[in-house]
């Protein structure tokens, strides 16, 4: 197969990680009123009441940080569920960037240098303790999001290796993450090693998306130290029909010295669960996980509601600006 080829086969399967910006919450999700605009620019139902107060029972925030190609539009679903549980809920946009196909697509974010974006990340965080008084939140991140929480975790003061009681994130739960790089259900070794597919593909699919490719100089560098970091519980979530973060079990992250961590698969709820990589974060079973994790007891008095059996694990094609090569 020639660059040419490889390259358009390659820069399709990216701009399927995330569901289309205009994509409506799942029928469990609360219906957006249509007269809101559906580019991921109003926080979802729940999400951003800057004077939301901590509660005994919910102490920290939760922060939802969304996916490549995607924006806070992804936690229509999550959102809603958090708030009726009573936690103050908040959501950003980030990692815009022009410089790229895709990321000129209106509505899609987090196609920017990922170390870029945990900076974003990190002010966000700074600005949810001020408005709630307290020390540390709760992250939820969902596929990039992941890898850009730990890359603010570790390098842009997330944690503090002297003294992680003042850590300023207490649990993180990634929600098919890719924590080790993906291999895109293999279409990624087809510019392995190619600087010219490399510089063809980079600026259709943007960066970010390049960066999270198994073996890349940001996955290696961002795990090189383990991949936790003392004083903060880890939870991975994992769906075994994951097409887009592959292997599926590369989701999956090792506990270091302080840390605690919890690898979970949402079929272990839901056996018949092939919901696709994109709609993770409406998927009944991630959201019930996530529930359980930050609210003690809620696993005993609630249920999960799995989704029917037989949905595509296959993503949605992407809107795709007319003159993407090979096209």
């Amino acid at each position: 197969m020639g660059v040419i080829a490889a390259t358009t086969a390659f820069t399709v399967a990216p701009l399927l990680a995330a569901p289309p910006a205009t994509a409506l919450p799942s029928a469990a999700a609360d219906p957006v009123p249509a007269a809101l605009p559906t580019d991921g620019s109003v926080p979802p139902p729940g999400a951003n009441d800057w004077n939301c107060t901590p509660t005994a029972d919910h102490p920290r925030a939760v922060v939802l940080v969304h996916g490549t190609y995607s924006n806070q539009d992804a936690w229509n679903a999550m959102s809603p569920a958090l708030k009726a549980e009573g936690f103050c809920v908040f959501t950003l946009n980030y990692g815009k960037d022009l410089s790229s196909v895709a990321g000129r697509i209106p509505g899609y974010f987090a196609t920017a240098d990922i170390a870029e974006s945990a900076g974003q990340l990190a002010v966000f965080v700074d600005r949810v303790l001020a408005a709630t008084g307290t020390g540390k939140v709760d992250i939820v991140a969902h596929s990039q999001g992941g890898p850009m929480s730990r890359q603010y975790l570790r390098f842009n003061g997330g944690t503090n290796p002297d003294d992680p009681g003042l850590n300023k994130v207490l649990h993180l739960i990634t929600i098919s993450g890719t924590n080790h790089g993906t291999t895109v259900s293999g279409l990624a070794a087809l510019i392995a090693g190619d600087q010219s597919a490399d510089d063809l593909v980079e600026p259709v699919v943007g960066q970010a998306a390049m960066q999270q490719l198994a073996g890349s100089r940001f996955i290696t560098h961002l795990n090189a130290g383990g991949d936790t970091r003392p004083g903060v519980h880890y939870t991975a979530i994992g769906d075994k029909a994951d097409l887009v973060s592959t292997p599926p079990a590369a989701t999956f992250l090792t506990a270091g010295p302080g840390a605690t961590v919890r690898n979970v698969w949402v079929q272990s709820l839901c056996p018949g669960d092939t919901t696709r990589h994109g709609r993770m974060p409406f998927d009944p079973a991630a959201i019930f996980i996530v529930l359980a994790t930050l609210s003690p007891g809620y696993a005993e008095t609630h249920h999960v509601a799995c989704p029917a059996p037989g949905t595509s694990s296959l993503p949605m094609p992407m809107p795709m600006p007319p003159h993407v090569p090979g096209r």
